[in-house]
C-alpha cells in the first residue's frame, strides 16, 4: 500500500471509530515554539510548572518520542444533545464546563486512537507510535492546525468552520512516512466576541491567554487561595469555563455529540450550588468516578463552590450551606467558605451575621 492510499484509508478507520476528522502533520513547530517561550517568559502558566518544566520539548515531537515523522492529529465532538443552549443567569446554580459534564474523555479518546493503531498495525506490520490526549507536552492545537483540522482561534482554542470549538483533540505520533495535509486557513477576522466575553479579561489580546486570570485554570488546575480580586468575576462557574467558547459565532454550527461517554451525568448541567455543596466527600468520589471532575479533589471542589455561593443571591439557604462548612478540616476551604460568609452578611443577610 502507496503512503497516500494508507493515509486515506487511516482517515476512514478514524471516522468510523468516532472520529468527526482526522488530518496528518509533520513535526515542524518552531512558530509554536517561539510563542511558547514567550508566553512562559512572561509567567503566564501561573504555577502550571510542568508548562515549563517541558520547555521546548513540548514543540520537538522527535525528542518527545524518538523516530516521530508524522503526526496524526483526530478530532471528537462532545457537545450532549441541546448543550449549546445559553446557560442562563440563574446564579444559584453551579455551572460545570460542558466537556466535564460526562465521562472522562482521557480514556474514550486514547481507546479508539489505540483501535487505530491496531488496525494500521494489522495493515502494515508493524510501526513507531505513541498516542496521546492531554496525557505528555504535545501542543495539540498547533498540531491540529498544521493537520488541517481547523484553525487558531483568538481565544486560543482550536476552531472549525463545521465544529466550532466543542471537541476533543488526540494524537499519535508516527514513524509512518505519510502525506501531510495542507494547513486549515483563518476565520475569524476582524471578531472579537471570545475577547469581550470573558469574565476575568484574561484573553489579554488576540491570541494571548493570561493562564493566571483564567476561570478554567483559577477552578481546575490551580491548587491553592484563588486570588480575591478574581472571585467576584467567577460567579458560578465552578469547574471550568466556556464563556468564550459560547460567544464564539462559529460555534453555531456545532453539532450535538453521538457519544454516550458524552452525555451528561449526576445531572450536572442543572444541579444547584447548595446541593453540590452538601456532597460528602465519600459522594464526591462515588459520584464522580469516571469524570475528569475528580481529578481536582473533594477540597478543591469545595472552595470552588465556596466562591459560588458567595456569588450567589443572598438567603438563609445559601449562608446555612455556609457555615456547615465554617469548620471544615481544610485550611483552604475555610478561607473561602469564611470569604463567602463576609459576602452575605455585607449584604445584610441575617443569618450571616453571627457565623
Amino acid at each position: 500500500m502507496s503512503d497516500a492510499a494508507l493515509a486515506a484509508q487511516i482517515k476512514q478507520w478514524g471516522r468510523a471509530l468516532g472520529f468527526q476528522a482526522v488530518g496528518i502533520a509533520d513535526c515542524d513547530l518552531a512558530a509554536a515554539e517561539t510563542r511558547l517561550l514567550e508566553w512562559l517568559a512572561r509567567g503566564w502558566h501561573g504555577d502550571m510548572e510542568y508548562m515549563a518544566r517541558h520547555g521546548a520539548r513540548r514543540a520537538r515531537p522527535a525528542a518527545l518520542v524518538a523516530g516521530t515523522l508524522r503526526v496524526i492529529s483526530c478530532r471528537m465532538d462532545y457537545l450532549p444533545p441541546g448543550g449549546a443552549a445559553d446557560e442562563g443567569d440563574d446564579a444559584r446554580r453551579a455551572v460545570i464546563a460542558r466537556y466535564a459534564r460526562g465521562r472522562d474523555y482521557h480514556r474514550v479518546l486514547r481507546n479508539r486512537l489505540q483501535t487505530l493503531c491496531d488496525r494500521i498495525a494489522a495493515r502494515v506490520g508493524t510501526f513507531g507510535y505513541r498516542v496521546f490526549c492531554d496525557s505528555a507536552p504535545v501542543m495539540e492545537v498547533a498540531l491540529a492546525a498544521k493537520a488541517g483540522i481547523g484553525w487558531r482561534g483568538k481565544h486560543t482554542l482550536l476552531l472549525s468552520r463545521e465544529a466550532g470549538s466543542w471537541f476533543f483533540l488526540g494524537e499519535i505520533y508516527t514513524s509512518l512516512t505519510l502525506p501531510v495535509d495542507a494547513p486549515a486557513t483563518e476565520h475569524c477576522g476582524s471578531c472579537v466576541a471570545c475577547i469581550e466575553a470573558c469574565p476575568t479579561a484574561a484573553i489579554r489580546a488576540p491570541y494571548q491567554l493570561d493562564a493566571r486570570r483564567c476561570i478554567s485554570y483559577l477552578t481546575i488546575e490551580h491548587k491553592g487561595s484563588i486570588p480575591e480580586e478574581l472571585r467576584p468575576q467567577i460567579g458560578n462557574r465552578v469547574y471550568g469555563c466556556d464563556d468564550c467558547q459560547a460567544a464564539c459565532p462559529w460555534n453555531s454550527f456545532a453539532q450535538p455529540s453521538a457519544e454516550d461517554d458524552f452525555a451528561v451525568r449526576n445531572g450536572l448541567d442543572a444541579a444547584t450550588l447548595v446541593a453540590l455543596f452538601a456532597w460528602t466527600e465519600a459522594e464526591f468520589e462515588q459520584r464522580l468516578r469516571g469524570s475528569p471532575i475528580r481529578r481536582i479533589g473533594h477540597a478543591r471542589w469545595l472552595r470552588n463552590l465556596a466562591v459560588g455561593l458567595g456569588n450567589a443571591p443572598s438567603s438563609d439557604e445559601v449562608v446555612a450551606a455556609l457555615r456547615a462548612r465554617a469548620a471544615h478540616p481544610s485550611a483552604l476551604v475555610r478561607e473561602h467558605v469564611h470569604w463567602a460568609l463576609a459576602r452575605h452578611a455585607a449584604a445584610g443577610t441575617q443569618s450571616a451575621r453571627h457565623w
